[in-house]
């Protein structure tokens, strides 16, 4: 006699995604050459029923934030699959960007959040380098070709052409909150730049809630949800030589960006 054996449903997969660093080319932390690999496995591995953002970013480049949380949306759409944003310390200008891929966002308490606008910074030292006699030689074939020169006096005409590209940039970033948040922003004006805790991101639109990246998990897919870590590894080879040096400079310049927001 055969034995009846009720059918048993397997414990819901849920790929997470960790989102750690700023967000650049090269040797910083997040841009889409050595994510879209780790992104793309963590949407089709497995067949996962939904993915988690684990977010903790001070921003970077608008450009590899766009093309990572493109690449987030592409997949989602294609293969039907929801996704959680939980954001961390910080998820700042692109940061936020990046938790935008995701259907609903959640911080702790404590969080930051929002940053949402663009900049553009440099240094002069023209008057520097004139009290010790050197003197600047530049040799342009484009009378633009020099703009913004930090070894020259700064003109008028260079600023107003700058300002021009970063609002156009700032425009392609409000654009793509609305987009992604919808009916849930509210009336107040959250696009100057400025940042929130969590609370009061909640209050303007910008989250959905209040709540960890585990029990959320659990409570939407049940206690025995099976979390599927992915992230991007260091390259041994980058504890010598000249790949030291640039993850050292990467690390300053990373640190430069979390400080803006305390942190």
């Amino acid at each position: 006699m055969k034995r009846f054996i009720p059918f048993l449903k397997a414990p819901a997969r849920v790929a997470v995604i960790r989102l750690q660093g700023a967000i650049g080319p090269g040797r910083l932390p997040l841009n889409d050459e050595a994510l879209g690999p780790i992104i793309e496995k963590a949407f089709r591995r497995g067949k996962p029923q939904a993915v988690a953002l684990l977010i903790n970013s001070p921003g970077g480049s608008p450009v590899q934030s766009a093309r990572i949380a493109a690449r987030i949306r592409r997949l989602a759409e294609e293969k039907d699959i929801p996704v959680h944003a939980f954001i961390e310390d910080v998820a700042a200008s692109g940061g936020y960007w990046l938790a935008c891929a995701a259907d609903d966002i959640f911080a702790d308490a404590a969080s930051i959040v929002g940053s949402i606008g663009v900049i553009s910074g440099g240094f002069g030292a023209h008057e520097f380098i004139a009290s010790h006699g050197i003197e600047r030689r530049i040799y342009t074939a484009g009378k633009s070709k020099s703009q913004l020169d930090p070894f020259r006096p700064e003109k008028p005409e260079d600023v107003s052409r700058l300002q021009a590209i970063l609002d156009q940039m700032h425009q392609v970033f409000i654009e793509l909150v609305k987009t992604s948040r919808r009916d849930r922003l509210g009336e107040e004006d959250i696009f100057d730049g400025e940042f929130w805790l969590a609370g009061r991101a909640q209050e303007l639109g910008l989250i959905d809630g209040i709540g960890h990246l585990e029990p959320k998990l659990k409570d939407l897919y049940g206690d025995d949800v099976k979390l599927i870590p992915y992230g991007r590894r260091k390259p041994w080879m980058s504890r010598f030589g000249a790949a030291l040096a640039e993850d050292t400079f990467a690390a300053v310049e990373e640190r430069a960006l979390f400080s803006r927001f305390g942190l």
